[in-house]
């Protein structure tokens, strides 16, 4: 039995939600609203037992995602709070969580992360040349599944003011285990408020 029958990236900027964001400023995230709620529909038809999903943040970062991804889901939700450490610890920890697993359930998978936040120099935190090319570098990992350069990208950009990484190596560490082939398919990526805003469908066998 498939056991992980959903993944996907997603950012957690509280501004997309209908009681924080302004018309106006939900209008200039569409795509990312707009793909998050297609995500939404299709976890809903694979009907999981358990999401388990990941976030550098407690509450927005879990809860904005669950809110356009799992409105309705009635099942258990697992929680696990990333700190600091290494991507390569969370990718060995999503590894050690995968064996953990009921292989006679039906887990979803959600990272939740938002990529750079120096890509603007009016966005909150201004501008730093790391930010592009940190996400730049991390989608094209990503769709290549170039596991080692993504756990060695905060190395390789230590000012590009990313929180998702972490989250991200811990789903991707669970694949790992899963020993199952998938495919990274980008769904969106826009920034209009300096911070990049990345939503990801895994493609799973």
């Amino acid at each position: 039995m498939q056991n992980i029958v959903f993944a996907a990236i997603s950012p957690h900027p509280p501004i997309i939600l209908p009681t924080v964001g302004s018309k106006e400023d939900r209008e200039k995230v569409q795509k990312t609203i707009q793909n998050l709620h297609k995500l939404g529909e299709k976890l809903k038809t694979l009907e999981p037992h358990s999401i388990i999903i990941s976030s550098p943040h407690p509450d927005w970062g879990f809860n904005v995602p669950l809110f356009f991804l799992a409105p309705e889901f009635s099942g258990e939700i697992k929680k696990y709070l990333i700190g600091s450490e290494d991507p390569s610890f969370y990718f060995q920890k999503g590894k050690d969580l995968y064996k953990e697993l009921d292989q006679d359930k039906k887990y979803a998978l959600i990272a939740s992360g938002d990529m750079s936040h120096v890509l603007k120099t009016d966005g909150p935190y201004g501008f730093h040349p790391d930010g592009p090319k940190f996400d730049k570098d991390f989608i094209e990992a990503l769709e290549k599944k170039d596991i080692n350069k993504i756990l060695e990208l905060d190395k390789c950009y230590p000012e590009a003011a990313e929180c998702g990484l972490r989250s991200f190596c811990f789903l991707l560490g669970i694949l790992e285990a899963y020993d199952k082939n998938w495919e990274a398919q980008v769904l969106s990526y826009e920034y209009p408020f300096g911070v990049g805003y990345l939503v990801v469908h895994f493609l799973l066998e």
